[in-house]
């Protein structure tokens, strides 16, 4: 047999979480070894059609935000969701997303009030996932294995090793690596090689869905196309999706209560109704993408050096996308962890951070989810057939559909909570305080420097993003230079944290940032504030960096 090959890390599955993954350890220099069953380049199927604006700051880090907008629909392109009777009929309301031109232009929509520097951007996987997959194959970093498949593993206190075959020449061989991290789907292998499993409702809801092509409907549409299209009539309701901005659409027949296979309704008259069009009007279908609703999360994120990511570990009805988004911030949550370990300035310890920050928000966004799947089913079945007159008992339903779907619906496609709320609580490195973390729904959020919240963002001089300012690993913010921090540095030197000080004039900012000093994570999470350095420097340290727990180290 020949000999194993050798990396730091071993990252199972190159879908968007994989690549995310692999990259951003490139990034942070570590070397990294990918496994893959598709040949490189491959497509995936049609799925996942937006990228969140939590990840679009993630991956102006990687420079890769630029590049993301440029791929997908036309520049031009409105981001809308239009509520309708159906695509081509009557508009219920509308939700106003600016095109990727709008956004550079400065045009404003229901999500422009959010602090980021990077609003959400519309993309299927189907462009999305190449742009990832370029970057990361030019990174010197990152070694692929395609067209080979993970088949099993062992691990000892030194690392793991992975039996995997070559599907092409039938070749088994292993990899070695010092962690391993499965970010190979639903189905994950890798779950059930370290011994996790799935819990919560394995069945909320089918969906039977079609990727089509349609050349003449665009022409058909009424007013300014929308992105999504979001049918409510007494017959069926569904949503549509543009994928190329011209002529291919992706349509979700959301099967109800007693449509148990996703053959129960004949799928040509659900499109018809959906759509809006008689007999007569021809499309061609490309590929049947049926799928099953579901609420699980793994019983473990963490298995020794073995590790999950993305569906993989959390599975849920994808409202607003968010189950590769919620996967791409597993990503980068245990990237800069793996990176801190492998460096040497992190304890083995610290790693334990990952299933404790992760887990929870995820079980949470999947509660969100499946709350909103129960909103959006009740409001499907109850579509009277009165929204179809055209007299004013028409119009005042309409009316009043229009605004109750658009307050459902301005949750899911503008859920600022889901991008900028969310926080880590019960943290083993995260120093917290006394103040409580303010609380979040789907949509809505307040800005906190609470530590576990995600630093709110502020523009720097010359419009500058406080993000671009950010060190790789910890950085120090410092709203008063007067304030010294000489024994965090003297401390952080010591045990070769690397942390750089950003000195910041916020006047208008003071009372967000609520104090004078921050020390944020590499993932841009609050770690630790105060108006003065700690009296015990070292004890914070040793906390951020997996030394000791909370109850042992003193951070005030």
């Amino acid at each position: 047999m020949n000999s194993p090959l050798q990396t730091s890390v071993l990252v199972v599955g190159a879908g968007p979480v994989g690549l995310t993954l692999a990259t951003d350890l490139a990034w942070r220099g570590i070397d990294v070894t990918v496994v893959e069953l598709r040949k490189a380049g491959e497509p995936p199927s049609v799925k996942c059609n937006q990228v969140s604006a939590r990840s679009m700051e993630i991956f102006r880090r990687l420079g890769l935000a630029e590049k993301i907008r440029d791929a997908g629909l036309p520049a031009e392109y409105r981001n809308d969701v239009s509520c309708c009777v159906s695509a081509t009929g009557k508009e219920l309301s509308r939700i106003t997303l600016p095109s990727r031109a709008g956004r550079a232009r400065g045009e404003r929509g229901d999500d422009s009030w959010w602090p980021t520097p990077e609003p959400s951007h519309r993309i299927n996987q189907l462009f999305l996932e190449p742009v990832l997959f370029a970057h990361a194959a030019a990174q010197q970093r990152i070694r692929f294995l395609n067209r080979t498949m993970f088949e099993g593993l062992s691990q000892t206190e030194q690392g793991v090793t992975a039996a995997v075959r070559n599907l092409d020449s039938g070749e088994r061989f292993s990899v070695r690596s010092r962690y391993l991290v499965g970010c190979d789907g639903a189905r994950s292998t890798v779950r059930k090689a370290m011994g996790a499993e799935l819990a919560g409702m394995p069945i909320v809801q089918h969906v039977q869905s079609t990727f089509f092509r349609a050349p003449a409907l665009m022409s058909m549409l009424p007013g300014k196309p929308a992105w999504m299209y979001v049918a409510f009539n007494p017959r069926r309701c569904g949503s549509m999706i543009a994928i190329d901005g011209k002529e291919t659409w992706l349509i979700h027949n959301f099967l109800y209560n007693g449509e148990s296979e996703f053959d129960s309704i004949d799928r040509d008259w659900a499109i018809r109704q959906i759509l809006g069009v008689g007999s007569d009007f021809e499309y061609e279908v490309i590929s049947k993408e049926d799928w099953t609703g579901r609420r699980l999360i793994s019983d473990l994120f963490q298995n020794g050096r073995v590790f999950i990511c993305g569906d993989a570990a959390h599975l849920w009805i994808p409202h607003a996308g968010y189950g590769m988004n919620a996967g791409i911030a597993d990503a980068v949550g245990l990237s800069w962890l793996l990176a801190a370990v492998l460096d040497g300035w992190a304890e083995p310890a610290m790693l334990n951070a990952y299933q404790a920050e992760r887990q929870p928000i995820t079980d949470q966004v999947s509660r969100f989810a499946f709350r909103m799947s129960e909103l959006n089913s009740q409001h499907r079945r109850e579509i009277p057939p009165e929204i179809e007159r055209n007299d004013e008992v028409g119009q005042a339903t309409r009316l009043k559909i229009g605004r109750e779907v658009f307050d459902l619906y301005v949750q899911q496609q503008c859920c600022g909570g889901l991008n900028f709320g969310y926080f880590y609580d019960g943290s083993p490195i995260i120093a917290y305080d006394d103040e409580p973390h303010p609380a979040y729904t789907m949509h809505d959020f307040t800005s906190s420097t609470v530590p576990g919240c995600r630093v709110p963002h502020m523009w720097l001089s010359g419009r500058r993003s406080l993000y671009d300012a950010l060190g790789a690993a910890y950085t120090l913010i410092r709203l008063d230079p007067s304030v010294h921090v000489s024994g965090i540095l003297d401390a952080a030197a010591r045990r070769r944290v690397p942390i750089t000080v950003l000195d910041v004039e916020a006047t208008d900012e003071r009372n967000l940032y609520a104090r004078k000093l921050l020390l944020v994570r590499p993932d841009q999470h609050v770690a630790w504030r105060g108006d003065e350095q700690p009296t015990a420097p070292l004890e914070l340290i040793d906390l951020l960096r997996g030394a000791c727990c909370a109850s042992d180290c003193k951070t005030s």
